[in-house]
């Protein structure tokens, strides 16, 4: 199973909504690239830091589940360009990407 993390850091004068990446941008990010491989999508909304009083290092993180590398690379070579069009209806912060394979 391969993953791919989209990680928001924490930055002054951020916004992320995260009702609008859970509907609108999911359901997007579902219709083009579900055809192409994806298994699911998921959000995280980041709480704290190891101090429990500190601000979390990413205010979200977002994961996409493929079952092999190609997928993701076909689909995103494909689509990229409309799911990122669609990032400033919610966030204003440059997310970080990595692709991840999951050990048995």
């Amino acid at each position: 199973m391969i993953k791919v993390s989209v990680l928001y850091p924490h930055e002054e004068d951020e916004v992320f909504d995260y009702k609008y990446w859970n509907t609108t941008h999911l359901s997007l990010v579902q219709e083009l690239l579900g055809p192409m491989g994806l298994v699911k999508g998921e959000m995280e909304e980041g709480v704290s830091g190891t101090d429990p009083n500190s601000p979390p290092p990413f205010v979200a993180v977002a994961h996409l589940f493929f079952n092999s590398t190609e997928e993701v690379h076909e689909a995103f070579a494909i689509h990229a360009r409309t799911i990122i069009a669609d990032m400033p209806n919610y966030t204003n912060i440059k997310p970080v990407f990595q692709i991840s394979k999951i050990l048995d």
